[in-house]
Order: structure tokens, then sequence, then C-alpha cells
């Protein structure tokens, strides 16, 4: 039995599906394929195919290697065996400790486990939504713990009297519940907070683009990659500009574009080279014109019109130039994501931050408006990159004293050539305790003894 896979549908066939999911056996899988469709408009398509991504080996090890009671699992059981097939799929195949706990289980990632186990089980959690919705699964979400909503409503409603509801908030007479969102997940990743990828090669950008080169990206990819790099957006954030988001900024360098949770709604601006707005004004007038329905230049577009069109015509999507991205990717032989693009913009911003700034008010008054710029929901994401950079500063600082003392022990070899006589240590470390010292600080040199 192969795995599960999934194709987009061929162009001049028409059909309600954009993207069909196969089974092993090489036969359409409708319920993948139907959860697929119903998470877009919910979720942007880009998150939507990383979900179905998540999900294809899992349903392929369903078929092949799961077991209940001498049987194979089937998606469609009832919560428990599902429970019972996620829970093995969990420890035997992605290398993770599961722990039961009350009415849920504690899920602890080791060092065989990929990143990817949240990420899986948001996506199988999701599954379940959508099939639900579609009226196509009978019971209740498996990845959902219905015991945890029923005792996080119990305690929201009881009050401090005896058997009695809570007193209204205006009432003044119990203290107001702090706001808290409900984790009702059955299985609960811990120990998990998300850290962002610090990307430090200033020849990236570089490695891409000739890697486009070699696999003939029209003038379309460089823009799109060229715009990644230098502005820090997502890739779907770029591919769905329109003209008008282009024509909407005062600066020619700039245009203005939604941004992850604000459907649609232009939020934010986005900036990038003259470089690039050569190439850009290129691309819309040159090449875009050939496949413009009616031909028309920049100056005659209508501020709806997209930017990016496929050689068909029509609205240029991230699926498709994914396709495009990892020829590239493949071809110069590193595992780049696209969203990585956005950790290298991150890390490169920072470190001209600290590089070129002379006061730590202004490293802080930069790095919030790194943080505005990038519309960072929680500001504190901008604690693990400063941290990266305070620990180069002391790797920075550190090199800097052994080199000191690799040219020191160069001078002393040269002296003693020469006969000079240099002081002994004893008399230096005498002089040293002549000088009075701060008291923390000596309390720290006689910790050290």
């Amino acid at each position: 039995m192969g795995n599960y896979q999934y194709h987009y549908c061929p162009e001049g066939i028409e059909s309600r599906y954009e993207l069909l999911v196969f089974n092993g056996e090489r036969e359409p899988f409708l319920p993948l394929t139907d959860h697929y469709h119903d998470c877009i408009g919910r979720i942007d398509k880009s998150s939507a195919l990383s979900y179905l991504k998540c999900l294809l080996p899992f349903f392929r090890w369903l078929d092949v290697s799961s077991n209940y009671q001498g049987k194979r699992i089937q998606w469609n059981e009832p919560p428990e065996i599902i429970r019972t097939a996620v829970e093995d799929y969990l420890m035997n195949e992605m290398g993770c400790k599961v722990r039961e706990k009350d009415t849920f289980r504690f899920v602890n990632r080791t060092s065989k486990s990929p990143n990817t186990v949240n990420r899986f089980l948001s996506a199988l959690k999701s599954f379940y939504k959508s099939l639900i919705r579609l009226k196509q699964y009978n019971y209740s979400n498996p990845l959902i713990d219905s015991y945890a909503i029923l005792d996080e409503y119990k305690s929201q409603t009881e009050g401090v009297r005896k058997d009695k509801p809570r007193m209204p908030s205006e009432a003044g007479t119990e203290d107001a519940k702090p706001h808290r969102r409900l984790t009702d997940s059955y299985f609960k990743l811990i120990n998990e907070d998300w850290q962002p990828e610090i990307i430090d090669d200033p020849y990236l950008p570089s490695q891409v683009y000739q890697a486009g080169k070699k696999v003939n990206w029209s003038l379309r990819e460089l823009v799109i990659a060229r715009m990644l790099f230098e502005t820090g957006a997502r890739a779907s954030e770029v591919i769905e500009l329109t003209i008008g988001d282009y024509r909407s900024r005062k600066n020619f360098q700039e245009a203005n574009a939604f941004n992850k949770g604000s459907h649609g709604k232009r939020v934010k601006f986005i900036r990038f080279s003259k470089d690039t707005v050569k190439l850009l004004m290129r691309y819309i007038n040159k090449d875009r014109i050939q496949y413009d329905e009616f031909q028309r230049t920049f100056e005659e577009l209508s501020n709806e019109a997209p930017i990016f069109l496929t050689e068909l015509g029509t609205l240029f999507s991230y699926e498709a130039w994914y396709y495009h991205w990892s020829r590239a990717i493949e071809e110069c032989e590193i595992k780049l994501n696209p969203h990585k693009t956005r950790h290298w913009f991150v890390t490169t911003r920072l470190r001209e931050i600290y590089n070129t700034s002379k006061t730590e008010a202004e490293i802080k008054q930069r790095t919030n408006e790194l943080i505005k710029y990038i519309k960072w929901k929680n500001a504190d994401t901008i604690k693990v990159y400063e941290h990266y950079f305070d620990e180069e500063k002391h790797r920075e600082a550190h090199d800097q004293m052994l080199e000191n003392m690799a040219d020191l022990e160069k001078e002393y070899i040269e002296q003693t050539k020469h006969n000079r006589k240099k002081k002994s240590t004893h008399t230096v470390l005498e002089s040293i305790k002549t000088v009075e010292l701060d008291p923390e600080l000596q309390d720290f040199l006689d910790g050290l003894e």
C-alpha cells in the first residue's frame, strides 16, 4: 500500500474540488479532501495545506499499522478508539511520551520527536471539527476533552455561597473571575513554548536567487522571493497583493498588506528595495501584460487587479507559487520553507539595529519599531531574538579577550627573547589588592576563590 497523496485539479477540468486526496490504493479519499476545502475561508490556504500534509502520514498509518482489538482502525470510529490510535501514533511514530491525567493526556516531546507534533494535533482536531460540521462524523470530537469544558463551566458559574450560582459582576459581591482561554484539547502538549528560528546567513537570499535562476524562474518568482526576504512578510501576503495595495502608499517602495488573522483587511504595510521596485514594474508592464485579458499596463489596471497572474491570466495562488519555490530549494540543496524568510528578515534587521545603535535606549526604540512593523500579536516573541544577540555580544567580547591574550602571549615571548624582564604575577596581584573595589564586585570575586 502506497502513501496518501494530494493532487491539484488539472487545468481545463471543471470540478468543485481544486485539490483531491488519494489513499494508498490511489483512490480518491473524500474525508481529507472535504476537510481541506472546509478549511479554506476559515484559515488561509497555506495553513490548510500545512494541516493536510501533517495528516497524510497518520491516515496511511491507520491503514497499515493501527490496531484495536486485532483490527485496523478506521477514521470514523467512536472517539475512544480514535484516541487509542492517536496515542499509539504519538508514542510509536512521533517518539512522544504520553501520560494519563484525569480525563485527558499529557504529551511530552522527546529528542526523537519531530517539531510537527503540535501541528499534527491541531490538524487532527480541525479535521474532526470539519467532518462533524459536514455531518460525516457522527460522534463528538475525539480530540476535545468534553469533561474539561464542563469542569471549567462549573467553576466559572459556582458562587461563594454554597450550592448557589455566582452573582452578576454588577452586584460587586464576588471577585471577578480572571479571563482565560479554555484548554479543551484531549492531548495537551506540555513544555512546548514556540521558539522562532534564528537564521543568520547573510548570503541566504543570494543562494535562493541563484538557484531560482538555474531552474528558470520567471521574473514573477524572482520578485516574490525578493519581497519575502526584504519585507519579512508571509508568502501569502506577498502573492495576494493587488495593484491598489501598491498604489495606496505614498512611498513607491511600499505596499499595504493583510496580516495573519486579519481576514483580508489591510492592516500593515511592507517595504522593499528600489531594485525590487524596478523588477516589479518590469514584470507588470512586460511579463504580466502578456497574460492580462486586456493587455493593460500598470496605469490602466484597476486597484482590484492582482499583481501576480498565472500564464492563464488567473490569480496566482500560493500552491502554484510553491511548486517553483520548492524546485529552487531542491536545486540549492538547503531545507528552507518559505516562512523561514521571515525569521531571516528579523534576524538580519536586529543585527543591523544592534550594530548601528549607539545607546540601549536607541536599541529599544528601534526594536519596538520593528515589532510594530512585523505585526506580532505577542511582543514577547522578540525576546528570543534579543537573547540570541546578547549571546552574540558575549561571544564577540570573549573573542576579543582571547585575541588580546594571544597578543600578550606573543609579546611576552618576544620580550623573553630579548632578555627583557617582566613584572612578576605576584607584583601584579599585590597592586590589585591596593585598589578599592565595589563591595558587590568584591563579594563576587571572593566567591570565585
